[in-house]
């Protein structure tokens, strides 16, 4: 299919996944974390994920691969400000060589307009870009410190998943599921689950189910004093998940960073101290943290 003028969105929305690969020239290779979501359903459904008020005028997508999403999400791609013959503008972040150089062939006339800049480089370690939200099929392998590198930016996300993964990003605290990652995600979006994905809509097929995660950016309930702390605080007490968190509080000062673990089990409520950190609302992590930050003398980590 033959791109068209800038502003034309006939160009993008549908390609077609198994096309693209057979012209990208190279397979997804799972042994490099690379499963194409092939499934035209699923694809077109995925950008519509994003929140309602969202702004979509600079998306990030990232792990573009042969290019199926980047093909709805330069369909998608909304209107620049008022003018609604401005298009907008998508980057993509694509580790592998062999695919970012075939995403700015693909999409040449969109490189040229300037509606598209393809980077390649590792999403961990490149500088991201300016972006307004992100749409992505993240590489499994490293789909935590990519969520959490993209989490505290404060933009609407919608990010596919293992299923199981995304479980434990959206649990309850009581739920089997929730731990450190529930408390750390929820701390900083509101998140959902917003469709499941079977393996039969890759190629290759993972071994896990899949789920699209919303993340819709919120300021918690809660104030924290040191975020850094704060994370810190949860990681730690979710170390001794089985403990109460008294003892979870007196046997991870090394991790949490706390010279004087007593001096915040004195000052804090008996009740709380005697449940387990998967019975705690993140509330209660921040109001320990808190304790934390003023009782037990934080060093630096």
């Amino acid at each position: 299919m033959t791109d068209i003028s800038t502003g034309e969105a006939a160009a993008y929305g549908d390609r077609d996944p198994d096309a693209l690969a057979r012209r990208a020239g190279e397979r997804a290779n799972p042994d490099r974390d690379q499963h194409f979501l092939v499934d035209d359903r699923v694809l077109d459904r995925i950008p519509g994920y994003l929140p309602d008020d969202a702004d979509a005028s600079h998306p990030l997508e990232i792990g573009g691969g042969a290019g199926a999403l980047t093909d709805r999400l330069l369909a998608a791609t909304a209107a620049d400000g008022d003018d609604q013959n401005v298009p907008g503008r998508l980057s993509v972040i694509e580790r592998d060589g062999t695919f970012a150089d075939f995403l700015r062939e693909e999409f040449a006339t969109a490189v040229d307009d300037g509606r598209l800049d393809v980077i390649q480089g590792d999403a961990l370690d490149v500088d991201l870009p300016p972006f307004t939200a992100c749409v992505a099929n993240l590489p499994y392998g490293v789909s935590s410190e990519i969520a959490f590198r993209l989490l505290p930016e404060g933009k609407p996300l919608v990010l596919m998943f293992q299923a199981e993964f995304a479980e434990r990003m959206v649990a309850s605290a009581g739920e089997s599921e929730y731990g450190r990652l529930s408390v750390s995600a929820q701390h900083y979006a509101a998140v959902e689950i917003v469709e499941r994905v079977p393996k039969e809509a890759f190629d290759p097929q993972p071994a896990v189910e899949s789920a699209v995660v919303r993340c819709t950016p919120r300021d918690p309930e809660y104030e924290v004093g040191d975020e850094a702390l704060f994370l810190r605080f949860v990681k730690a007490l979710f170390t001794q998940r089985r403990k109460t968190v008294r003892n979870a509080i007196r046997n991870t000062g090394h991790i949490s960073g706390l010279d004087d673990p007593d001096a915040v089990v004195e000052a804090a409520d008996e009740k709380l101290l005697g449940r387990r950190p998967g019975t705690l609302e993140p509330s209660a992590f921040a109001a320990l943290a808190e304790l934390a930050r003023e009782r037990g003398a934080p060093t630096e980590v």
